[in-house]
């Protein structure tokens, strides 16, 4: 609050959404998280629920329950001060994209033991998860795609029972939760309110609580038990792309390294897994070089009402956030489908104005069943995107209205990596459209309300 006449002073208060006050020389700052504040100051004191404060250039005061005054910790942020900005790109989205390779890089470079090379977690976060009963993954939006990926590997990989779950809904369901249970939070913001509540809930059931996040100090991080950072840098762009990809790269590391520790995999077959995530950076670079065969495609299905996408296995969830790009910055109407469900009602929408994105690399175990999906697709006169290999392309040239086919990469990696085809294209449309790519309507970065 601010007040006509009084041009030293404002007064804060938070609850539920989060709130911090940056101290600087001669001048203060309130905003919403530390990387808002880190281009103006490095010293900040985060609020906790019910804190009101009085902020002038001098300093602030915080107050509690009947104006008690408090002492809240300042401390020195570890955010970078400096935001970069486009750079050599038109939007902060196509500039996130191609900064891919380097922040999935960092990501697992932070999780590299040095010397063997392997997939390397703290103790205490294995122990919590080979131990657990059941892990329970709860997010939303984009990083509820990355959690639906992980449910995957945790399930296939360590045989560990997983459940998934909305945050909005997770919190309103009083949920029973396992003795001895983990639950894992996954946020780009680490403020999302309605992780936040849900992640509460859990601590009140006694469960542990692992929190991955790309915004350091943030309030979900500093209520977790344990916490994993994703380092993707600042994400400008409202629809996630990088933080979405390293988010998956963290899931693929911890899912990994606990089948390692629980012994469910067995060294060679750890050791061909975590060799295949080291080389995603290079191969991510690759998929990059599809840029502009994909804008050629893209102007073709800009014209499109409604896209259809279909994925198998642990790229179903690629099928999906691919359809919430489009969604979300090109205004298409967009939906994404288990590709063995068109036939359970989805197909009926098919004709020849509803371009269908179907993500099948050959080297899939269900690559015959997906083929299969897509000549019924075509059958029905649906015009088909293909993104594949190129053994995979190859064999479905003849029922291919577009197709890209990238190199061959272990199915273990493939949704880190067929995430950026799905992002070029929606990027694609968007611009095609004349969208604002970056701030699309009715969105905001971070969702910190109900």
């Amino acid at each position: 609050m601010i007040f006509t006449g009084e041009d030293n002073l404002m007064i804060g208060c938070r609850q539920g959404t989060p709130l911090a006050v940056g101290y600087g020389e001669g001048e203060m700052f309130v905003a919403s998280d530390s990387y808002a504040l880190a281009p103006l100051t490095k010293k900040i004191c985060f609020l906790e629920d019910g804190d009101r404060v009085t902020v002038t250039r001098e300093g602030a005061r915080v107050y509690i329950n009947d104006n008690q005054e408090v002492k809240r910790e300042i401390r020195t942020t570890a955010q970078s001060g400096a935001i970069a900005g486009k750079g050599e790109y038109d939007h902060f989205m196509l500039k996130e994209i191609y900064e891919q390779p380097a922040v999935i890089s960092d990501t697992l470079n932070s999780f590299i033991h040095p010397s063997t090379g392997h997939i390397s977690i703290p103790d205490d976060i294995l122990n919590a998860l080979t131990s657990a009963p059941r892990i329970t993954l709860i997010a939303c939006g984009t990083a509820y795609y990355a959690c639906m990926v992980a449910k995957y590997w945790f399930e296939q990989i360590a045989r560990i029972p997983c459940e998934i779950d909305v945050a909005s809904e997770f919190r309103y369901r009083e949920a029973p939760m396992p003795e001895g249970g983990i639950a894992v939070f996954v946020s780009q913001s680490g403020e999302t309110l309605d992780t936040l509540e849900a992640l509460r809930y859990c601590k009140s059931q006694d469960q542990k609580i692992l929190s991955i996040v790309n915004t350091i100090e943030s309030t979900i991080e500093r209520e977790s038990h344990f916490v994993l950072h994703t380092l993707a840098g600042p994400e400008i762009g409202v629809a996630s792309t990088k933080a979405f990809t390293t988010q998956i790269t963290t899931l693929a590391c911890l899912a990994l390294a606990t089948a390692h520790k629980k012994g469910s995999i067995t060294d060679d077959k750890e050791q061909e897994m975590a060799e295949a995530l080291r080389h995603v950076p290079t191969v991510a670079a690759d998929f990059l070089n599809h840029d502009a065969q994909i804008l050629e495609i893209a102007k073709q299905i800009a014209t499109a009402r409604d896209v259809l996408y279909l994925g198998r296995g642990s790229l179903y969830p690629i099928a999906l956030e691919g359809a919430l790009k489009l969604k979300e910055i090109s205004y298409i109407h967009a939906e994404g489908y288990a590709a063995g469900e068109m036939k359970h009602g989805p197909i009926a929408l098919i004709d020849e104005n509803v371009p269908v994105v179907c993500i099948a690399p050959a080297n899939d175990p269900l690559f015959e069943k997906n083929a299969s999906n897509i000549q019924e697709t075509v059958a029905r006169g649906g015009k088909v995107f293909l993104i594949s290999d190129q053994k995979g392309a190859d064999s479905l040239k003849e029922v291919s209205t577009w197709s890209v086919a990238t190199g061959e990469v272990h199915p273990f990696v493939a949704p880190i990596l067929y995430a950026i085809p799905v992002q070029l294209l929606s990027y694609h449309v968007a611009v095609v459209k004349g969208t604002d790519v970056d701030q699309p309507r009715n969105l905001a970065k971070s969702v910190t309300v109900e």
